[in-house]
């Protein structure tokens, strides 16, 4: 009798705890990145009234004869399961899709999360603003004129300095590609103005000196006559102050004499050579650079007093190629595609992050940067976690070490900028739960009332 009152009072204490574990479920339906709790229970320690017998030849075998002692708490989960995701347009806003954690650092301590409402410190620092947490990453490093991400070193703080400057940059190569029209009629000597524009066609786009001013340069291609297959093609640089920039152009040297250079093509309009006009040719394979100077006015002379000149390389494509090459087709003259890599200087107006945790800067002038990278976090036993509040976790003894990385490797889930993952709390699971549970903590109360009436009979058999 007296065993049912104790089993009653750890199904009571145990329902109770059951219940607790519901209602922070409930209390937490709305936030962030929270990952719900469940209770499993198992019963206690049965007493042994009497062991199991084998069979004999005389009789059979006999069980054991149990009473259970009640029921104890077998674990407490928390449920991993992915939430759904909810937009919010807030640039510093991430949610994982998948498997992992973003790493959050306290001074030298690591902290763990799913909830990914970021922004910016005054520092820009990309921090959690509800503790200023910091998020862990890797920045990227200059190298050669190019951003690298270096994922393989230790993560760091990530640090997006709005408002910064990004200094002019002088071109130094562009891509040129046109088709020339085979039927453009050739000039002859005395032609009229009308005449030579017809014959002549000429593509113009703009670059950048070290200031970051920016020059018209012009190329024009006219028909040679008495070769049906050439053209003579001329660089100018500022075409109203070509005196004054004195532009020059040359096949692997910056000292040509002159602007211009012949262009062949062979029967089935694929570029054939270049020659310019110190007569150096182009080789039979590769790429055609030809190295364009010009004068860069108001500017510092050099160490001879002579003005200062500006380089930079044309690439009108690969010899037997008609891939973003110049073309001679029977076709509309036309600028296929350009690109030239100089920009002037410009400010970080706004970022913007991809599925890989990349932090793009985007500046004022144009340009794109890479910044830096989130870094994820996956662990062995991610149940083995414990939970330390403010929607972070902390390693233990059962979860393992953490394995920092890029997203999409080893596991690792994908991100969503402007997105952030809801709680994974079902609350018709949990409402549900929640009558089960009182169900079966009024049954175990039922079995202490009628214990104790029992004791009330025994007592008054004594009058």
């Amino acid at each position: 009798m007296m065993r049912s009152l104790y089993a009653g009072v750890s199904g009571m204490q145990n329902h109770q705890t059951r219940l607790d574990v519901i209602g922070n479920n409930v209390s937490n339906v709305n936030t962030t990145g929270f990952k719900r709790g469940r209770v499993n229970f198992q019963d206690m320690i049965s007493q042994q009234l009497s062991g199991a017998a084998k069979p004999t030849t005389e009789v059979g075998g006999v069980n054991p004869k149990e009473v259970g002692l009640g029921m104890m708490i077998a674990s407490i989960d928390t449920i991993f399961t992915q939430g759904n995701l909810q937009s919010t347009g807030v640039a510093t806003d991430v949610a994982i899709q998948g498997n992992g954690f973003f790493v959050l650092k306290n001074g030298e301590q690591s902290f763990y999360s799913r909830a990914g409402a970021f922004g910016l410190d005054n520092e820009g620092t990309l921090v959690n603003p509800a503790n200023g947490f910091r998020v862990q990453g890797w920045m990227a490093q200059e190298m050669d004129g190019e951003m690298v991400l270096n994922t393989a070193s230790n993560a760091q703080d990530l640090i997006i300095p709005v408002g910064t400057k990004d200094p002019a940059k002088a071109t130094e190569n562009v891509n040129f590609a046109c088709n020339l029209n085979k039927n453009t009629p050739e000039i002859l000597e005395g032609a009229s103005p009308a005449d030579i524009a017809k014959g002549t066609w000429a593509t113009e786009f703009k670059v950048y000196d070290s200031f970051g001013n920016d020059h018209n340069l012009t190329v024009s291609f006219t028909r040679v006559v008495g070769n049906p297959n050439q053209w003579e093609g001329r660089v100018i640089v500022d075409p109203e102050n070509a005196e004054e920039t004195q532009t020059r152009v040359g096949l692997g040297t910056t000292d040509g004499m002159e602007n211009f250079f012949l262009v062949n093509f062979d029967n089935t309009g694929t570029l054939l050579s270049v020659t310019d006009s110190a007569g150096n040719n182009t080789n039979p394979e590769g790429e055609i650079l030809l190295q364009t100077s010009f004068t860069v006015m108001d500017s510092n002379p050099d160490a001879d007093g002579n003005p200062t000149r500006q380089t930079l390389n044309i690439n009108l494509g690969t010899i037997g190629s008609q891939k973003n090459t110049i073309t001679q087709s029977a076709s509309q003259s036309s600028t296929k595609a350009f690109y030239q890599d100089g920009y002037t200087m410009g400010y970080l107006d706004n970022f913007k992050i991809d599925s890989s945790g990349i932090i793009t800067g985007v500046y004022s002038n144009g340009t794109n940067r890479t910044i830096g990278q989130i870094a994820l976090a996956t662990f062995t036993n991610q149940g083995g976690l414990e939970k330390v509040g403010d929607n972070n976790f902390v390693e233990s003894n059962n979860s393992g070490l953490a394995n920092i990385g890029t997203s999409g490797i080893a596991g690792k889930g994908s991100l969503l900028a402007g997105a952030l993952e809801m709680s994974n709390v079902d609350l018709t699971d949990q409402m549900t739960d929640m009558i089960v549970t009182q169900r079966g903590f009024q049954a175990n109360s039922k079995t202490i009332q009628t214990a104790d009436t029992l004791l009330e009979t025994v007592m008054s058999l004594k009058r």
